[in-house]
């Protein structure tokens, strides 16, 4: 740490998992910080971009969940950046798009902690993509509705039948335990039984897993095989759209053809 030195905190969204979907920019903060407080969701192969030099921290060891552990990590990200530390904190998808990222920069601009955002690829659209689905499409789909599936707590509820009657593409983030109950409150929405929906786990990664099916059917097919989580929940007729296979996302990069010696 240079003497002198001003700390920042940069936030960085680290994509839906694969280390190619990272921002040339985010990849840089990682390169020129001092400490990097990660999330669960972030992939092992992106923390391996970290160099070693960096202070690690899991946000996961500085509470139990929720608000004390949200609480801790403003407190963490305060304190090394007051002693002259560049640190990013590094959270999965983007930080804007249900990330409590936001909350963070709160936090730093109520102590004059200077920040910068570095958006990320959000799996609300990499995820769907990653199984072939496009969110929108011009003959299907106009609207894209984005909703996350672990609701305020502030008696704060989701119009989810309300959602359903809006049409087009539904995307709800962070609910593999709640499939059930959204399918019950978007039929009562009006949403038919043959409405093509699916199921993405771990988008992007290796182990990627898709199911595939309707609003009739998925709720079944999930209880006798079951998703690990993180997993998100397209519902819409653009999922009907969706590769025949379950990684379609990211795109191999073609290698330049070798020149055949005279």
């Amino acid at each position: 740490m240079a003497q002198g030195r001003t700390g920042k905190v940069t936030l960085v969204g680290a994509g839906p998992g694969d280390p190619g979907l990272l921002t040339l920019r985010g990849l840089d903060a990682l390169k020129r910080a001092d400490v990097v407080v990660y999330d669960r969701l972030v992939g092992p192969a992106i923390l391996m971009l970290v160099p070693p030099r960096v202070r690690r921290i899991a946000a996961e060891s500085l509470g139990s969940h929720g608000d004390a552990r949200q609480t801790a990590i403003h407190r963490v990200l305060i304190e090394q950046a007051s002693r002259g530390r560049h640190v990013v904190r590094l959270k999965g998808g983007d930080p804007f798009v249900f990330g409590r990222g936001h909350e963070e920069v709160e936090a730093l601009e109520d102590r004059g902690i200077p920040y910068e955002v570095v958006p990320g690829v959000t799996s609300a659209t990499a995820g769907p993509a990653a199984a072939g689905i496009p969110v929108s499409h011009r003959t299907l789909s106009s609207v894209v509705t984005i909703a996350t599936g672990h609701e305020a707590r502030e008696g704060r509820s989701v119009p989810w039948e309300r959602i359903a009657r809006v049409g087009g593409t539904i995307v709800v983030l962070m609910c593999s335990d709640r499939i059930d109950g959204l399918v019950r409150r978007f039929r009562r929405g009006g949403l038919p039984a043959s409405t093509p929906a699916a199921v993405v786990s771990r988008a992007s990664l290796p182990n990627q897993d898709v199911r595939m099916a309707t609003l009739g059917t998925i709720a079944t097919i999930l209880r006798r095989h079951p998703v690990r989580s993180p997993a998100l929940f397209v519902v819409g007729e653009v999922v009907g759209l969706a590769v025949p296979r379950k990684r379609a996302l990211p795109t191999p990069v073609p290698r330049p053809r070798r020149r055949r010696s005279a």
